[in-house]
């Protein structure tokens, strides 16, 4: 017989082993919207919230789906509650009640600008994925936009992100209302500073009064998140049922270690982050750097050259001696150079720290999942590190190989026919279709798109070099080049 569903009425039968919500959810008051309903923001934000409300009932949540109703549909019938599985022996299961509403902002539209207006919202985050900001490869705003484009015609009926902040700030400035403070949590380089001057800029266009106030007013704090958070599946579904006793529709898994950097700034300075896990620092830059190099950008390195070798997942890569040797050596010879230590922050113990991460198996994160959107991520996870070690004269033979991993798996998907989940799928497929596995030709193929390669680094002879040397070294079917035979 199927067991009941999770719900607000069904929690007396959980079962004992779930920690469940130690607060009175009705009595608790929405002050924090956040756009992008999605695994991880129920898996990280939505977990510091709900353990923020255990002490003060102004932290319940109104998450914004931007597309697509699903995460809506599923955890309606259960009052917005779901399960969050943290990764580990054994497991635990956390039953989250932090989110008081889901709402699809397409088709509600005006409950979405009503949370925004509203005083009691003091904080909005976002987690929209890089490609969410509709920005430039410069970092800047992306006028040509089909999405931006829009949005400056519509008169307040926008669909993205950066139009909806801008119109929920311009109305709080025409009442008169305190602005709430805006915390991407996505992986951008100087991520608040630089989803500051896109709503800046989208705002001068319709208002320059309005864009001064955004500007001076308007606190973007650079943060810095991360928790490994494998995508919800069938068998989490299965596993989460029949350990809770009930049926969860969308529970979330990640593994136990979770980090939440902010910048502290008095906007922020309206909860007491520090109770419940979250660090306030001065500088951000330090962890925000290490995470996107070492973190995401070794997750980059093994996903391509781990797809090519037939790897499926993130702990079954490190389990290939040659490929795990690869990337360590990547990360302690070719991007610790470009990262410094400062306070507690060590280089050397926080790339060890990541390599033990990567090798939990209870950790199921799919290498396909990390392979996604690589036109958006390689700017920001590998090609960093590779202009700090041009800089510096230093060799970057596997930060190299790691690119040509990426273009030898958009060829791949080219030839398949497997598709490519990416905004630019078009002109990588067209490119990859057109490679004839000539180094110096594919290679010039792709290093032609100047939105992910600027053109002074792809026309650097010694970087060219590196990944057509790269490219001939891997081979189709993933064997490293010589540069792992050392």
């Amino acid at each position: 017989m199927k067991p009941p569903r999770l719900s607000d009425s069904t929690l007396a039968q959980l079962s004992a082993a779930v920690a469940q919500p130690r607060y009175a959810r009705e009595a608790c008051r929405v002050g924090w919207l956040h756009f992008g309903a999605g695994a991880f923001h129920r898996a990280h934000q939505a977990y510091y919230a709900d353990r923020l409300l255990e002490r003060d009932p102004r932290w319940a949540i109104s998450a914004v789906a931007l597309h697509s109703s699903a995460v809506r549909d599923a955890l309606a019938p259960q009052n917005n509650l779901y399960c969050l599985a943290e990764l580990a022996e054994p497991a635990q299961l956390r039953v989250i009640g932090a989110l008081r509403e889901i709402l699809v902002a397409p088709s509600e539209r005006p409950a979405v600008f009503a949370r925004l207006e509203a005083p009691e919202t003091r904080l909005v985050t976002l987690t929209v994925t890089e490609k969410g900001y509709c920005l430039r490869g410069d970092g800047r705003l992306d006028f040509e936009h089909p999405d931006i484009a829009h949005d400056l015609r519509a008169d307040g009926a926008v669909r993205s992100v950066i139009g909806f902040l801008a119109e929920g700030l311009r109305r709080r400035y025409a009442r008169s209302v305190a602005p709430f403070a805006v915390v991407s949590c996505d992986n951008l380089p100087d991520n608040g500073p630089t989803l500051h001057a896109a709503v800046t800029a989208f705002a001068a266009q319709r208002d320059p009064a309005l864009a001064r106030w955004i500007e001076h007013d308007v606190s973007f704090p650079r943060t810095m998140v991360d928790s490994i958070t494998p995508a919800t599946d069938a068998d989490l579904i299965a596993r989460v049922t029949a350990e809770s006793g009930l049926y969860d529709a969308g529970p979330v898994q990640r593994e136990r270690f979770t980090q939440w950097v902010i910048e502290d700034l008095p906007a922020v300075q309206v909860a007491d982050w520090a109770a419940v896990g979250v660090t306030l620092a001065r500088d951000v830059s330090v962890y925000d750097r290490a995470k996107l190099r070492v973190v995401n950008g070794a997750h980059s390195a093994l996903a391509y050259l781990g797809l090519l070798r037939g790897h499926a997942t993130v702990a079954e890569a490190m389990c290939d001696p040659r490929l795990a040797h690869c990337v360590e050596r990547m990360l302690r010879e070719e991007v610790a150079p470009s990262l410094r230590a400062s306070g507690s922050f060590e280089v050397g113990a926080y790339i060890e720290a990541t390599l033990e991460r990567f090798r939990t198996p209870s950790v199921r994160h799919q290498l396909a999942q990390i392979a996604w959107d690589g036109s958006k991520k390689l700017p920001l996870r590998l090609l960093p590190s590779v202009v700090a070690a041009m800089a510096t004269a230093r060799p970057f033979p596997r930060l190299a190989l790691s690119l040509a991993a990426w273009m030898r798996f958009v060829i791949g998907q080219a030839r398949g026919g497997g598709g490519l989940t990416d905004p630019q799928a078009e002109r990588l497929l067209a490119i990859g279709r057109a490679c004839t596995d000539q180094p110096e030709h594919d290679v010039a193929g792709f290093l032609a798109l100047e939105d992910i390669f600027p053109r002074e680094l792809a026309d650097a002879v010694v970087f060219r070099t590196a990944v057509a040397q790269g490219y001939r070294g891997l081979g189709a079917n993933g064997s490293l080049s010589d540069v792992e035979r050392e």
